[in-house]
């Protein structure tokens, strides 16, 4: 492939395919497309900006001119597309605007590849990068798998279901070649410290309270982004065209186990008596329509591609912790402005 658009490269996982691609891939030409909304941060990039296979376009997805313009001037070879409002709980108090950006800029990225790619788009590939949360709630047994029916559960994944329903309507009405990943909670470095990893570290680090739903009873199986990157760049090469493929870390942990976990990896690190971290943990009212448990089965990856994580989760917990210890100006810089009062509204008047 000569050319790669990554939309959402400046965000979380984004940066991290950006990565991978610019670094493995030196004769492709990748294009990392983002708007830069509070998520995402030229600063998860600097280590390769200035790599000569690597471009940067501030721009939009629901600006459906320029996306136009865009696909008419560069002809990309492939769409990784990862731009994405991903936040259950701003969902919640936003719905309109997870509407607009997941589903409308998907479509306006269908649009733009099925009118500027000639059929029968040989060499080809649109990859649409969606979450396990489309499938709903499990109880305390099973697992998804890529025929599991869809069933969301908050308008964050409602807005990610209708988006892969229109990546496979648009394959199968206009032949479009498409492939589906739909992904497991991530965890590692560079991550918006609103998810619950790093919010924790962030918290802990200022001995602040650890906001946890509920009784902290909540599953979730736990994917390390780089895991995550390398299965999305094997489904991008060797994933056959109109394919789900699940990708799941095999790690599922009840929340409230995973923090004393982190609780003690973090006392360690920063040389505190051992549970003092513990001592921070307050139990908050419940996010509405919590999801009791996701788990994803990864057996097609593993199968049919060869694809399976490469880090113990306790590992991976610990190389996050370093990082987000190793670069507390990143943190500094992200929580401050927006999100204080995004952190304000969600927890602190809880």
């Amino acid at each position: 492939m000569k050319k790669i658009l990554i939309t959402g490269g400046a965000g979380f996982i984004g940066s991290h395919v950006v990565r991978l691609m610019v670094n493995k891939y030196p004769q492709t030409q990748v294009y990392n497309l983002d708007s830069l909304t509070y998520a995402g941060n030229l600063a998860n990039l600097t280590d390769i900006e200035l790599k000569p296979n690597y471009f940067f376009l501030k721009m939009d997805i629901l600006d459906q001119e320029k996306i136009n313009s865009l696909f008419e001037e560069h002809h990309f070879d492939a769409v990784l597309h990862l731009a994405a409002e991903s936040h259950v709980d701003r969902s919640i108090t936003n719905p309109l605007e997870f509407i607009h950006t997941n589903i409308l800029g998907t479509v306006n990225l269908l649009n733009a590849a099925r009118n500027f790619w000639n059929k029968p788009y040989e060499g080809k590939r649109f990859y649409h990068i969606s979450t396990d949360e489309v499938y709903g709630s499990l109880g305390s047994e099973g697992l998804f798998t890529e025929t599991t029916a869809y069933d969301p559960r908050s308008p964050y994944s409602a807005s990610k279901a209708s988006s892969d329903h229109f990546v496979r309507a648009y394959h199968h009405t206009y032949g479009l070649p498409v492939v589906i990943s739909n992904c497991s909670n991530n965890y590692g470095p560079n991550q918006f410290p609103e998810k619950l990893i790093p919010l924790f570290i962030n918290n802990i680090i200022q001995m602040k309270p650890l906001p946890v739903y509920g009784k902290g009873e909540n599953v979730r199986d736990w994917l390390y982004v780089e895991d995550h990157a390398h299965a999305i760049d094997l489904i991008l090469q060797k994933g056959k065209n109109g394919e789900t493929y699940n990708i799941g870390g095999h790690n599922e942990w009840k929340n409230i186990d995973l923090i004393h976990i982190l609780c003690k990896i973090m006392d360690k690190k920063l040389g505190r008596e051992p549970g003092h971290s513990e001592t921070l943990i307050t139990y908050v009212k419940d996010r509405a329509g919590h999801d009791l448990r996701y788990a994803i089965d990864a057996g097609k990856l593993q199968r049919e591609l060869g694809w399976e994580p490469s880090l113990q989760f306790e590992e991976g917990l610990e190389k996050t912790v370093d990082w987000y210890l190793n670069n507390k100006a990143w943190l500094e810089q992200v929580t401050s402005g927006e999100y204080q009062n995004f952190y304000h509204q969600q927890y602190e008047k809880r």
